[in-house]
Parts: C-alpha cells; sequence; structure tokens
C-alpha cells in the first residue's frame, strides 16, 4: 500500500479542520491552529498530532515502523 502524504487534522479545541502535508523524515509533536491559534501535542501515547488528530496516520506508522521521534516520558 502506498504511504499517504496528506491527513486532514482537526483541532480539538475549537473543531477546526484542515488537510496538511505530513513530514516524511519525523513525527511533528505540536501544531497550531490557525483558527483559534492553540497548539495542540499529541494524546498521551501516540507519536505525533497527526496519529492523534489527523484522518491518516504518519508516514512511519503507515509503514508500520516505530517513529523515531516519539517522546520519552
Amino acid at each position: 500500500m502506498k504511504v499517504q502524504l496528506k491527513s486532514e487534522i482537526t483541532c480539538p479545541e475549537c473543531g477546526y479542520k484542515k488537510e496538511e502535508e505530513m513530514p516524511t523524515n519525523a513525527c511533528q509533536f505540536f501544531y497550531k491552529c490557525e483558527h483559534c491559534n492553540t497548539v495542540v501535542k499529541p494524546k498521551e501515547g501516540d507519536c505525533c498530532v497527526y496519529c492523534s488528530y489527523g484522518t491518516v496516520p504518519c508516514p512511519p506508522i503507515q509503514e508500520n515502523k516505530s517513529c523515531g521521534n516519539t517522546p520519552s516520558s
């Protein structure tokens, strides 16, 4: 299956949705909503904002690989 690079991300604060292109070389830990300016981070257990709030998980997860930039607790 081909890796999808676009995901529609939904702000958990205001519900604003926007299609974004995901980075292929790293996970995106922070995302700033352009509608309400809230900076969101992944839910606990997720590696990036796309895995938490996007319609498509990040490329490393799609490829069944662990995400190299997952923050340690």
